[in-house]
């Protein structure tokens, strides 16, 4: 999350394929958005040999927060794992059709559905990858101007839409780094251009 790094999905997943009865899980809140770009889809090399997938809609389609996917690559898994209880006021019958209620832990929900089908819609295959690179591109970018100035270091490789920035002034031990950086981070947000949230990496203060 810090860092924006992959994992080597395609090495992973052979390890884990060598424990029988093993189930591999790609979280990929962001990450997985990569796919849609040429440029990037080499980072999630492997990710189609995975069990389930999750992925986040709220992020880089900027639709209401807590909106998602959720994919099972055996639908029948997915299937009995959310079928629906037992009780004396549901009635059960062959499905001809498919049922939301059976695919899903929730009986009743808000259409989180309908905002990312309009995003979806909108962009296009096209727009999406636009999207994706724009804004790993603006990252880049932004690593970049940073790191030319006096005082700034970048921690991180930045491989997709993350940056690590840490505030380091002249002389100043891990202790007033750490301060320093968390006042910037203040600064930052009060003034209230963007928005940049503090975190900590390997015990220290940071700016992501």
């Amino acid at each position: 999350m810090n860092t924006g790094s992959f994992d080597p999905l395609r090495d992973a997943i052979s390890r884990v394929r060598r424990h029988e009865g093993a189930w591999l899980h790609i979280d990929g809140a962001f990450g997985m958005w990569a796919a849609a770009s040429p440029e990037l889809a080499h980072l999630v090399d492997g990710m189609s040999e995975a069990d389930s997938w999750t992925t986040d809609a709220h992020k880089w389609l900027n639709v209401p927060y807590d909106s998602g996917f959720a994919f099972v690559a055996d639908a029948g898994v997915l299937a009995r794992a959310m079928a629906p209880p037992h009780a004396a006021y549901l009635e059960y019958g062959p499905q001809q059709e498919r049922d939301e209620v059976s695919w899903v832990p929730e009986f009743s929900r808000r259409a989180r559905g309908f905002t990312v089908y309009a995003a979806l819609r909108t962009l296009g295959r096209a727009g999406i990858r636009d999207l994706v690179e724009r804004c790993c591109a603006l990252a880049r970018r932004m690593a970049d101007r940073l790191a030319a100035e006096p005082m700034v270091e970048i921690l991180n490789e930045v491989v997709l839409n993350q940056v690590l920035v840490r505030f380091t002034p002249p002389g100043a031990g891990d202790g007033d780094a750490d301060a320093f950086t968390r006042e910037v981070i203040r600064r930052v947000q009060a003034e209230g251009t963007l928005w940049l949230s503090g975190t900590t990496w390997h015990g220290i203060a940071a700016m992501r």
